[in-house]
């Protein structure tokens, strides 16, 4: 829609192009409910920025993270869905037809599926952002298995951070976990558990000031915190695990969050959100698994859920 004051109505509207967007697209359209998903800031979700996917079914040699959700949009176009490159700024679920306002327009609908993600919190730094996908990433579950018999660091001190660093001991020949201060937040059992762990050497009190490397990580110079002098580290992977933030934001105060922002499931074992006719499936609602197949199969939960729910009202 170029017209900024038009109005496109659809019978079920899907925030967000990520796996669990697309495919909640794919089953919603081959009912014939004719979807409308709204792409976002980022296309293609998490995965447009991991270079290769290695572990979803029925890819035997992997596939590049772009290419996936590639196949995942055209699939689901094929059925019907209608993909619009815009971004929901504010929603009114209040009342039906729910009404979403977007950059090029307002889109109202009988149900919508909210698909919109989080995003994997990272240092800011600029070599961090050169580096990403040449060696830094935010998933010891998703790329650990590349680093295999390497050096690598991971960055954080809760419990995901402690997970991470047990998760990479079982391939990577060593594991540097670093940490700001001088003591963890993790929960007592992971922290007791990583500092066990004979492969994991813990730095205390450190920074990364920056990620070195010009085409991979070779290494990481870190802050002494207590003003100590500058270390070099040598590690050939950067693995961040300081948190994640859910992409929840236009929808504060028009449905039930958690305290860190992750959409509210209403009815446990289902896609219904604490609003009727709007459902959620994938990362804005997940902060345990976070993987493409996890997402796409809340997505299919969710487009189920919403056509019988659409059936009940007809």
């Amino acid at each position: 829609m170029s017209d900024a004051n038009s109005t496109k109505h659809s019978k079920v509207l899907i925030l967000g192009a990520g796996p669990a967007g697309f495919t909640a697209a794919l089953y919603t359209a081959r009912a014939e409910l004719a979807p409308v998903v709204i792409a976002g800031p980022e296309p293609g979700g998490q995965l447009t920025t991991t270079t290769d996917v290695e572990n979803y079914p029925g890819y035997p040699t992997g596939i590049g993270g772009p290419e996936m959700m590639v196949d995942f949009q055209k699939q689901a176009e094929r059925f019907g869905t209608e993909v619009v490159y815009d971004l929901a700024n504010s929603v009114d679920f209040s009342k039906r037809p729910f009404t979403v306002e977007g950059d090029s327009g307002t889109y109202t609908a009988d149900a919508v599926i909210i698909a919109t993600g989080a995003s994997a919190k990272y240092l800011g730094l600029p070599s961090e952002q050169r580096l990403r996908n040449k060696g830094v990433t935010a998933c010891a579950t998703c790329d650990g298995a590349f680093y295999r018999g390497q050096d690598v660091a991971v960055i954080g001190g809760g419990d995901t951070a402690m997970e991470e660093a047990l998760f990479l001991t079982r391939m990577c020949r060593s594991v540097h976990l670093i940490h700001r201060r001088d003591t963890f937040r993790a929960s007592k059992v992971m922290q007791k558990r990583a500092l066990e762990n004979d492969k994991i050497t813990v730095h205390w009190n450190r920074e990364v000031a920056e990620v070195l490397g010009d085409d991979g990580v070779t290494g990481v110079r870190l802050r002494d915190t207590t003003g100590g002098p500058e270390e070099i580290l040598e590690v050939t992977g950067f693995f961040l695990a300081i948190g994640h933030e859910p992409n929840s934001k236009p929808f504060v105060g028009q449905i039930e969050m958690d305290d860190q922002g992750y959409v509210k499931v209403g009815r446990p074992g289902t896609s219904y959100t604490t609003v009727e006719g709007v459902f959620v499936c994938g990362d804005v609602a997940d902060k345990v698994y976070r993987q493409a197949i996890t997402a796409a199969g809340t997505g299919c939960m969710a487009a189920i859920d919403a056509e019988r729910w659409l059936a009940e009202q007809e």
